[in-house]
């Protein structure tokens, strides 16, 4: 027998001070996972609110404040610090709330407001066992199988850019559709999940009328619930249906908010969009903001992105039918290869924010 010695590799030689520059950003990596869980406390237990409606306050001001215990105030308040999202101020031991940092952290109203972007990565991360136990033999996880957390975060992380973008740019960026809704349209509103994007278009065009559709239940429960509360209900109707199969024919408008991405068949969803909008009508498709490469999205709001496309959007889509898992980055060029492939010969991108790209498409 004849023995063929095997070359060695070269031992490879270590950069120490690269070494222990990861070493230290696994460090800052870890501190930032356990705060996405001290923010969405923060955000239930009313810290932020208290620290931005009372000034400068000790562990046992904030404590009282919110009627929580004192060493979690104490604790909380020092994470925060260090981690920049409040100020320690050492000669009388106080911490203060930024009012950048507010605006942020307490402001609803305000497009930068972010617990809800929290409050889902916490809750998307708080499942992923059962995606770690998908994974292992290719099968999915439905958005329906999740927590409250993400449900809610989710609403409350985009609902702020509806507000702030879609009656103010977004629906004035597409063509000819602004006159109709104020006219009196009829607008189908795909995946609409708690029915925040269907109510913010209702209020402002009172004349038109609104038929939201999502696949999950305890949704469409919410949304009926939310249209009642702001006086809406007499021109919106939410419906339980999948993408596939949602009701009505003629619409001027079809939109789809943050959720073609996350269907197991985008094109045969497409293709219904297609069969119920009119000639001349438009389908307005809002996307999470993403180029058509890999290397356009390595970027902080890519990897966010990219994060929960493995964790929540992905899984969704492969608990579906067809299973065709474009991804949460799926890029402009992506969806519009989708729509052709349905039958629309128009596409354009007319608008964008840092976390959102706004797509028009006819027949």
């Amino acid at each position: 027998m004849t023995t063929i010695d095997q070359p060695t590799a070269a031992p490879t030689e270590i950069d120490e001070q690269k070494l222990m520059g990861f070493v230290f950003k696994a460090v800052d990596e870890v501190g930032a996972t356990l705060n996405c869980a001290l923010v969405v406390m923060g955000d239930k237990l009313g810290y932020y609110r208290a620290l931005a409606d009372r000034g400068p306050l000790t562990p046992s001001l904030l404590a009282d404040a919110t009627a929580t215990g004192i060493h979690y105030a104490r604790e909380w308040l020092n994470a925060q610090a260090a981690g920049g999202y409040v100020e320690y101020h050492p000669a009388d031991g106080t911490y203060t709330l930024p009012p950048e940092h507010a605006i942020a952290l307490t402001d609803p109203d305000s497009p930068a407001y972010l617990p809800g972007f929290f409050q889902i990565a916490f809750g998307t991360v708080h499942d992923s066992p059962a995606v770690v136990a998908a994974a292992s033999v290719g099968d999915g996880v439905g958005w329906h199988e999740h927590g409250d957390d993400v449900f809610v975060g989710c609403e409350r992380f985009f609902r702020p850019g509806y507000n702030a973008n879609l009656v103010s740019s977004w629906l004035p960026a597409m063509d000819g559709v602004v006159p109709k809704l104020i006219a009196g349209a009829r607008v189908a509103d795909l995946g609409c999940g708690h029915g925040a994007s269907t109510i913010v278009m209702a209020k402002a065009f009172p004349q038109s009328t609104f038929v939201g559709s999502d696949y999950h239940p305890g949704s469409i429960a919410t949304a009926r619930e939310r249209a009642a509360e702001a006086g809406v209900a007499d021109r919106v109707r939410f419906e339980v249906a999948d993408a596939g199969s949602y009701s009505g024919t003629g619409y001027d408008l079809v939109t789809t908010f943050d959720a073609l991405h996350d269907m197991g068949d985008p094109i045969g969803a497409a293709r219904h969009v297609h069969s119920t909008l009119a000639d001349d009508g438009r389908w307005m498709i809002v996307e999470p903001a993403a180029g058509d490469r890999v290397e356009d999205n390595l970027n902080p709001v890519g990897r966010a992105y990219y994060g929960f496309s493995t964790l929540l959007c992905t899984p969704a889509s492969l608990s579906q039918d067809v299973g065709l898992a474009i991804g949460t980055q799926a890029g402009p060029a992506r969806i519009n290869d989708i729509t052709t492939t349905a039958g629309f010969t128009g596409f354009r991108v007319v608008a964008g924010t840092p976390f959102n790209n706004v797509l028009e498409v006819w027949k």
